[in-house]
């Protein structure tokens, strides 16, 4: 048995008819399924799953906030809690969705050998003869494991702990903080009265020393904690569009509806930047001719150019194969006559042929 490969320019220029011109008749009576008879199938159309990551940034004002400025010198701490947001980053991914407007049939009969169909969960057609390839499945967003909190009251001195008020409280802990400043330096300089044997040792102390002062800093400083967060955007587009609301991003609420005046408007724009020739009128005419399931219809796949913007500034752009900005093309039966053993693959993304093999017998 020889072999004969063949490649996507064959398939394109030799075996394919344009029918883009040919109006679908009832297109709502189609349900996509295989039966011994023959099959009924979705070509895709192409959607974009637009991830958004935002942080979201929240203060909490610390017990002696009031003695920021008055113990520590520390000018403008806060007495109020503040939440915010802001797009960290913004990636764009197409996938395949079945195009109802794209309902077609093959005919299983004794000339062929095209008997075993392979369609998605939706009906989308994705191999004949062959295994489907699985469809990738999108990666999802997790976040780094965050660090337990510290307690300041872990570090407080009994002298604090047993103070009668709040002012004193925060007196005594601003003197903690000096004399753990102090200490820190005589470490650092080798004068401490008990000095570490080894470097290991002092890293170890002066780590000790520096978390007990974080800690005890927070009760005048406040504790500010971020987190990360995925929105999954599905934007299907139908045609080009020029700075079409996307979503909104409100600072203190985070991501709100595209109708919501209270965020920043994040917009989207497609371009279609086809180079396709144009559908020659007159082989549709010839095609309309041929019996409906004397072939596999598929996409030629146009490209669409998609453009972030976050007011003026561009944050993204990716370009991607569209099958909505494409063509479709019949993938002529002769290919899957007896003299061949055909496996086709078709993208679940975009309904264009991936690969084509056909076995010739002998």
């Amino acid at each position: 048995m020889n072999r004969v490969l063949l490649s996507l320019s064959f398939i394109i220029y030799s075996l394919l008819f344009s029918v883009s011109a040919i109006a679908q008749t009832t297109v709502s009576d189609y349900r996509p399924g295989v039966t011994t008879e023959g099959a009924v199938y979705y070509l895709p159309r192409t959607a974009l799953r637009i991830s958004v990551l935002v942080e979201r940034t929240t203060y909490e004002p610390g017990d002696y906030a009031g003695y920021a400025q008055r113990y520590l010198r520390l000018p403008n701490v806060s007495l109020e809690p503040k939440v915010s947001h802001r797009v960290v980053s913004i990636t764009q991914a197409p996938f395949g969705q079945a195009d109802k407007q794209k309902a077609y049939s093959v005919k299983f009969n004794a000339k062929t050998v095209a008997a075993n169909v392979a369609l998605a969960e939706d009906g989308r057609l994705l191999a004949i003869n062959a295994e489907a390839v699985p469809e990738a499945q999108p990666t999802t967003f997790t976040p780094a494991p965050k660090a337990a909190p510290l307690n300041p009251r872990q570090f407080m001195n009994g002298e604090i702990l047993s103070a009668g008020s709040t002012a004193k409280m925060a007196e005594l802990t601003s003197r903690e903080i000096y004399d753990l400043r102090e200490n820190h330096s005589l470490l650092i300089k080798g004068q401490a009265d008990f000095m570490p044997k080894d470097g290991q040792q002092l890293k170890l102390m002066l780590g000790q020393i520096d978390t007990q002062e974080q800690a005890l800093r927070s009760l005048f400083e406040g504790t500010t904690t971020c987190d990360t967060m995925e929105y999954v955007l599905t934007f299907l587009p139908e045609k080009p569009v020029s700075r079409e609301v996307l979503f909104r991003l409100s600072p203190e609420l985070g991501m709100v509806d595209a109708d919501d005046l209270s965020g920043e408007p994040f917009y989207i724009t497609i371009e279609n930047i086809s180079e396709l020739p144009p559908v020659d009128e007159e082989a549709a005419a010839k095609v309309k001719k041929k019996v409906y399931e004397s072939g596999v219809y598929v996409n030629v796949p146009g490209r669409m150019r998609c453009t972030i913007h976050q007011g003026i500034d561009q944050i993204g752009q990716a370009e991607f194969p569209a099958a909505q900005f494409g063509n479709v093309e019949l993938l002529s039966a002769e290919l899957f006559d007896k003299r061949y053993t055909t496996q086709l693959w078709i993208s679940p993304t975009t309904g264009a042929v991936e690969r084509l093999q056909a076995d010739m017998k002998k």
